[in-house]
């Protein structure tokens, strides 16, 4: 028989939540954000944008399909979006302790346990969510044994530079040399560029990006407030000067929002689901998207040579944005979509033809 450990939940509200531990027993704080995604629990644990975060899944049932082994392909681990886990601490309703799955090798539990990682269930999420929501984001800590623990508030440190590479790294061995400004990528964007016949020449955030024969720019995704990302930025106002293509996703949206002059400002609570709705700006297209970000950019303050892409047809918050003369673009969604939905992946096809439009004219 199972011994089940007694684990709050504490808001810095005052709000505590009496819950069971399945994971590591750590105590641990920081900023409490919730995903309402059904499926896709080894995709977001591992996705560097959660740093420093405390995670709640609405799903009501977690665990019930294991965690995929470590086996690789292109160099990569071929089932996750990084090397390990970037989540503070896990919230659920009910877990799974039996697990059944073609490609499972250990339960949720044990892996959280591998990385020190608490997990807490016996909490009603969907009551959690709904506080979340009407206070916002807030901070919050699990603790073991009435442990007495500061909060902390990511959002007070560069998160980028703790999940972003030390040193250069080049994957694959396509026709297009892309410049990947690596802020928490995750994976798939890297092997989505690898299977379009690209050269992944991943630098570090601060990496001065102008020393590489390059093809094309990509900014990726990853973890708290952009403006601490001033040695990016200012790479990037540089790139804007020169014509070759760039794109960003995520945060790579909201740092090119801020080299171009515009602004950006924290969300009360976020988009992180895998069914966010987005329109595209002058048309009647529409997208289903998987989304992770706490931060967005001021629409209001995008100047002269730039327009939204995308919108969110939920709050009409920007969700991309474009140049009107350059091949320049981006997405504040995750066109990757691990996990989630892939009705955007064809905008790396776009990124590819921007490229080989620029060599064809020049």
């Amino acid at each position: 028989m199972r011994e089940i450990i007694p684990i709050q939940l504490i808001l810095e509200d005052g709000t505590v939540l009496n819950g069971k531990s399945f994971g590591s027993e750590t105590s641990v704080s920081g900023e409490v954000v919730f995903n309402t995604a059904m499926t896709g629990y080894p995709e977001s644990l591992t996705d560097p944008s959660y740093k420093g975060q405390i995670l709640v899944l609405t799903y009501p049932l977690i665990g019930n399909y294991g965690v995929p082994g470590d086996e690789t392909q292109d160099g990569l681990p071929k089932y996750f979006e990084s090397d390990r886990l970037h989540i503070s601490g896990l919230i659920i309703s009910d877990y799974s302790f039996e697990y059944n799955h073609w490609n499972a090798k250990m339960s949720l539990g044990d892996w959280l346990k591998k990385f020190n990682i608490p997990g807490i269930f016996g909490i009603d999420t969907r009551e959690l969510t709904k506080r979340l929501r009407e206070k916002g984001t807030m901070l919050g800590k699990i603790v073991f044994n009435n442990e007495n623990i500061e909060y902390y508030d990511p959002n007070k440190d560069n998160l980028v530079e703790l999940v972003s590479i030390k040193n250069k790294i080049v994957y694959g061995k396509g026709k297009f040399r892309i410049v990947l400004i690596d802020c928490g990528v995750k994976y798939n964007i890297i092997r989505n560029l690898i299977k379009r016949d690209s050269t992944v020449i991943r630098v570090p955030w601060n990496y001065d990006f102008f020393k590489e024969e390059y093809d094309g720019l990509f900014i990726s995704n990853g973890p708290g407030d952009p403006k601490m990302c001033k040695e990016t930025i200012h790479f990037l106002s540089k790139a804007f000067n020169k014509d070759k293509p760039i794109m960003g996703i995520c945060l790579g949206n909201q740092l090119m929002a801020l080299a171009s002059g515009a602004d950006t400002y924290k969300l009360k609570y976020g988009h992180r689901s895998h069914n966010q709705p987005v329109l595209m700006s002058g048309t009647k297209k529409a997208y289903i998207t998987s989304q992770n970000h706490g931060f967005a950019i001021n629409n209001s303050t995008l100047t002269k040579d730039w327009q939204p892409l995308f919108i969110n047809l939920n709050d009409d918050t920007n969700e991309g944005m474009k140049h009107k003369y350059k091949p320049f673009f981006s997405s504040q969604f995750h066109p990757e979509a691990t996990g989630g939905p892939v009705d955007t992946e064809y905008l790396f096809d776009d990124f590819i033809e921007n490229i080989k439009k620029y060599y064809t004219n020049n």
